[in-house]
């Protein structure tokens, strides 16, 4: 029995320890799942799957041994479509940008953790849990390195007597670098503003500081949005 509580004791811990870590660099980001739920999924996932490992210590043993069914596998299973639910949950989209991607599969990853340490396999989890936090730290840097297409959702709105032509307007964007991949048009307040809408595409960060400056300098712009998309 101590030795039994010594084992829980250290599956759960490392457990713990692993979904902190990986929480930490989260909540560093400023993302919405950060420490304490990271910490809390993979020490749940761990505590789900000593309770099917451990069935010995919580289950009347007097009984027929037909009734006693140990199938960890199937919690692994269970835990990983709940987590699934959680996961969706940090995931939102506007306009072309999607948030939450890599928070939800690091929710994923950290419960994936949880069941390897809450089984007593060790090792791998403690490699798993580097890997993860090397992906998630390291891998931004490289990810930040690499030539890379960028998409923005752009609007342009002008009062309906000082419209620019769809060519001028075509002509200004590809000025700062950008090609335009679809485009639209829009006619509001009443027909006195008209407005361009357009996905356009860059592979240079900068070349959206430098559009926004020209839009800002406009005098025959109303308005106008440039949203790039991000992860």
């Amino acid at each position: 029995m101590p030795d039994d509580i010594l084992t829980i004791l250290l599956y759960l811990g490392a457990a713990w320890l692993a979904g902190s870590l990986i929480g930490l660099e989260r909540s560093f980001h400023g993302r919405p799942a950060g420490f304490r739920t990271h910490a809390l999924v993979c020490a749940a996932s761990a505590l789900l799957m000593l309770v099917s490992t451990h069935q010995s210590q919580w289950m009347d043993m007097s009984l027929p041994e037909s009734a006693i069914r140990a199938d960890p596998t199937r919690m692994a299973q269970g835990i990983m479509t709940g987590i699934g639910f959680l996961g969706a949950g940090v995931i939102f989209k506007e306009g072309l940008t999607v948030h939450g991607l890599t928070t939800a599969a690091s929710i994923w990853m950290t419960s994936t953790l949880g069941i390897l340490f809450g089984v007593g396999f060790i090792f791998p989890a403690v490699i798993a849990t580097v890997a993860t936090l090397m992906t998630l730290s390291l891998f931004r840097w490289i990810e930040n390195l690499l030539p890379s297409e960028l998409y923005a959702d752009h609007e342009l709105s002008y009062p309906i007597d000082a419209v620019e032509d769809e060519a001028s307007v075509l002509g200004m964007i590809a000025g700062y670098g950008f090609e335009v991949k679809s485009m639209s048009y829009r006619l509001t307040e009443k027909g006195t503003v008209f407005r361009y809408q357009m996905v356009i595409q860059t592979h240079d960060k900068k070349n959206l500081a430098r559009l926004a400056a020209h839009l800002r300098n406009s005098e025959n712009i109303l308005e106008y949005r440039l949203s790039p998309s991000g992860t």
